[in-house]
């Protein structure tokens, strides 16, 4: 990262549930750390979970992303939209079968809204998903008030679980 740049944290969630969705995300997040402006400095365990608002698919894997960012959030957001383009992302269907999901879920504490983006992400604080992986690594980020920690133990887990094969291999990444 640039030495005199303003640096910012932020978080992010990846899920996804179609082809090879371990190498996905390895590559995603190899992809953000090769942008000279983004530093991965966490990243949580896999977590497979059922799918959530289109239930008639296949379970996704979901992790969560601590990076420290010379980006503006839009810049960050253009970044990773880019990461789902080149991994084949295809936004046909919300909530829909992907092959990679790159969500910002916070940005330091801004609150922003505005056509394209809304920070914090405004379904975040509902979803056990989002939740439960970004409390492994960001547990102190607040979001609504509520730090993610709180949030992911009143957070319904149902169906979720740990997948550590998955986490092992991204170890080996």
């Amino acid at each position: 990262m640039p030495a005199r740049a303003e640096i910012h944290r932020a978080t992010l969630s990846l899920g996804g549930n179609v082809g090879d969705v371990v190498a996905a995300f390895c590559g995603a997040l190899r992809a953000l750390e090769n942008n000279d402006d983004v530093k991965i400095i966490k990243h949580s365990s896999f977590w497979r979970t059922p799918p959530w608002g289109k239930t008639d698919q296949p379970d996704f894997l979901n992790m969560a992303a601590l990076v420290e960012t010379a980006l503006t959030p839009h810049a960050l957001l253009a970044a990773c939209l880019d990461v789902e383009k080149q991994a084949g992302r295809d936004r046909r269907e919300r909530w829909g079968p992907r092959t990679l999901d790159i969500d910002i879920i916070t940005y330091d504490d801004l609150v922003l809204d505005d056509d394209v983006l809304q920070l914090p992400h405004p379904r975040a604080r509902d979803r056990a998903f989002v939740l439960v992986p970004l409390a492994e690594i960001a547990g102190d980020v607040t979001i609504g008030g509520r730090s993610v920690a709180d949030l992911a133990a009143d957070a319904d887990r149902s169906g979720m679980t740990r997948d550590d094969a998955a986490t092992q291999a991204l170890r080996g990444m």
